[in-house]
């Protein structure tokens, strides 16, 4: 079945780059090197040859890859997004109650996580566990390092998408 997924403009548009950049520059390149390497005759022991359809099928692959994302994309304005609850691209502040320190995430889509950029996906064991929560819940996740305690203490529309 066809389902959508939710991402953010950002999240598509560098999607978009990627994929424009494979199509225009890297995948010629590579078949051009395939055809050169073609031309040496022996493609038996032609590394050149060998190493460039190898090359060829992993960006055919990332191209169809990133097709298929983007054709499921649901883009979301994360600017306009409903702050009541945490909720597809709000900015969620967390206050680890074990620890008294406060932690700041964009939620957002599995193609558009980034946790250097402060933003992790909905699918995540913090995100799964916050989606749907207000300002003063508190939630128990449990990560690879045990139990994290949380609350809620601010959900906020991010300035850009």
């Amino acid at each position: 079945m066809y389902e959508t997924e939710p991402m953010s403009r950002t999240g598509y548009n560098k999607l978009m780059k990627e994929l424009t950049r494979l199509e225009t520059e890297e995948l010629p390149e590579v078949r051009q090197t395939v055809a050169t390497a073609r031309e040496e005759g022996d493609l038996k022991e032609n590394g050149a040859y060998i190493y460039g359809r190898q090359r060829q099928g992993h960006i055919e692959g990332r191209i169809g890859e990133l097709k298929a994302k983007l054709n499921r994309a649901d883009i979301i304005d994360c600017t306009k997004v409903d702050c009541v609850r945490a909720v597809f691209g709000t900015v969620v502040s967390l206050l680890d109650l074990d620890t008294n320190e406060k932690v700041t995430y964009q939620l957002l889509g599995p193609h558009d996580a980034d946790i250097d950029t402060g933003s992790i996906s909905v699918h995540s064991p913090i995100g799964s566990a916050i989606v749907g929560c207000e300002v003063g819940d508190k939630v128990t996740i449990k990560v690879p390092r045990g139990d994290r305690h949380l609350e809620v203490i601010d959900i906020a529309r991010p300035t850009v998408d």
